[in-house]
């Protein structure tokens, strides 16, 4: 998560959705960056609601707008697939070692996901809250020029990105079958995905 208090805006870590490359670009320019822990980093909009909001609100007398990048959710969980195949996981109940991609999709449509499916939602961590506060600007994974562009408007400079963690590549064959399940178990995820104007 990022802060740029004087253009009044908090730009989100959605997991996976490749915010870090932006974090590293633009990590000296921000007021505040969170990069750790994890819990931290990815704080969905229940959690600045509740935590980084009101700081500024009642020191500052600011409300912040809220910008975050959703990812197509068969992408997403792919992404997530592929990051939980790397060496290091090897032996751990999170990792997809050994474990297809339909599989993997099958255990994330449960209502307890084993470990190794356990990745959130988009959906949930973008979730708009009773209060108001809401993301309002929201960007399509794969359309990172919109971001950028967005980014370089509001903050009045010029952005150079690198790839970063990125996760390491593996076959994603997906049968319809468990694609239909997918889309009939999680409608909020594409729903939501499929909401954001394209630009």
């Amino acid at each position: 998560m990022m802060i740029f208090f004087k253009e009044r805006l908090a730009l989100l870590s959605v997991p996976k959705t490749g915010t870090t490359a932006f974090q590293a670009a633009l990590r000296n320019r921000a007021d505040l960056v969170i990069s750790d822990p994890p819990e931290l980093k990815h704080a969905p909009v229940y959690r600045y609601n509740r935590w980084i909001r009101p700081m500024y609100e009642k020191v500052c007398g600011a409300e912040l707008e809220v910008a975050a990048v959703m990812r197509e959710p068969v992408s997403w969980l792919g992404s997530w697939y592929r990051y939980r195949q790397r060496p290091g996981l090897d032996g751990r109940p999170n990792s997809t070692k050994g474990i297809s991609f339909d599989e993997f999709l099958q255990a994330y449509c449960k209502g307890s996901p084993p470990s190794f499916a356990n990745v959130g939602s988009q959906a949930k961590f973008l979730e708009a809250q009773p209060n108001g506060c809401k993301v309002s600007h929201l960007f399509r994974y794969e359309d990172q020029e919109a971001l950028k562009n967005f980014l370089e408007q509001r903050l009045d400079q010029e952005i150079f990105l690198e790839r970063r963690n990125v996760s390491p590549k593996t076959d994603l064959a997906l049968s319809p079958k468990a694609e239909s399940h997918l889309r009939r178990k999680r409608p909020a995820e594409f729903e939501l995905y499929e909401s954001i104007p394209a630009r």
